[in-house]
């Protein structure tokens, strides 16, 4: 039996051990207090507490011993107890700050829920971060990334997680079961190829922990779209599609891709969005539906009708069931 609690006391933590040791001494100084002077110390709680006072230094005063055993029991306890509970302040205040160190270094799980994970540190997801972040009623958001040392937005609502996306460890540290979301980038260490196939690779880990949670995948090659909508992409972007259009637009004609920049920046306050259909717009067209919600201040762009999205389509055009109307709020 002694072996045993022995045995349990030295794996508990370093701070719980010199607690316990700093508690024992407290106690045991004051009941002996109470023993051999219970004129001045009427009760064991009179004790206990004198001890508790001498030991931390505050020295009230209010209690004090009297005789030669009893002063000899003050320095005993200013010896052994002072020094516990110094250890143990001291034990505290390290394992504080090693803990705020784990987590910013990304060692810690997150422990919400209902948050959107981001995979990967890059210029397009720093600049996401930042603008998710400064959001009024922001969400709460996760980073994955095997690069970073240490949290890059610690003043923002970000929990980092440090580790390579692809493990099952490091997705459940980031509570990938609960999660709302998850937007993988690419990652910009790789050639094109490599970055998809991780991509992809980091996609069907996360859709093996948790099916349901929508996954958008940014792909860079043509030939990997497939794969990733066969791993369980729900939204692909393909980035260099992008950029390739804007740069071939770029020479024929400036003023086309200047404008399609700063259309872009005003449409970065959320103001793009795709909402159902009412259902009293059903069998109407789309140029009567645009009149009607123009007198709201509203802009009807397009129809996404299954995986086709129209944009301006040839009059008439009927608005069915299932439509969603992709729109310019203010």
């Amino acid at each position: 039996m002694p072996q045993f609690i022995y045995s349990y006391f030295t794996r508990l933590p370093l701070v719980i051990r010199i607690l316990i040791m700093a508690l024992f001494a407290v106690i045991f100084f004051g009941c002996f207090a109470h023993l051999i002077e219970p004129e001045s110390f009427p009760t064991w709680f009179d004790g206990i507490w004198w001890a508790i006072i001498t030991a931390s230094t505050v020295g009230y005063g209010d209690y004090v011993p009297e005789t030669f055993v009893g002063r000899i029991t003050g320095i005993l306890l200013v010896m052994f107890g002072a020094g516990f509970l110094a250890s143990y302040f001291v034990a505290l205040a390290t394992a504080a700050v090693s803990k705020q160190n784990d987590y910013i270094q990304g060692k810690f799980r997150f422990k919400g829920s209902d948050h959107i994970v981001v995979i990967g540190w890059n210029e397009r997801s720093k600049e996401l971060l930042r603008t998710v972040c400064s959001l009024e009623n922001s969400l709460s958001v996760t980073l994955i990334d095997e690069t970073l040392e240490e949290n890059p937005l610690p003043n923002k609502n970000l929990h980092f997680v440090k580790g390579r996306a692809s493990r099952d460890e490091t997705l459940i540290k980031a509570n990938i079961e609960k999660a709302r979301k998850v937007i993988i980038t690419a990652d910009q260490n790789k050639d094109e190829l490599n970055a998809d196939m991780n991509s992809i690779l980091t996609l069907i880990a996360i859709k093996g922990l948790n099916a349901e949670v929508p996954c958008i995948v940014e792909i860079l090659t043509n030939e990997q779209v497939t794969n990733a909508k066969r791993a369980g992409a729900d939204e692909i972007v393909q980035s260099n599609l992008l950029t390739s259009f804007v740069m071939i637009n770029s020479l024929t004609s400036q003023d086309l891709v200047t404008s399609f920049m700063d259309l872009l920046s005003q449409l970065d306050k959320r103001r793009l969005t795709i909402q159902p259909a009412p259902v009293d717009f059903m069998n109407y067209t789309f140029t009567d539906i645009n009149l009607k919600l123009m007198e709201d201040g509203i802009l009807l762009l397009g129809i996404k009708r299954g995986e086709e999205t129209m944009v301006n389509p040839l009059h008439p055009f009927i608005i069915q069931e299932n439509d969603l109307l992709i729109v310019i709020t203010n």
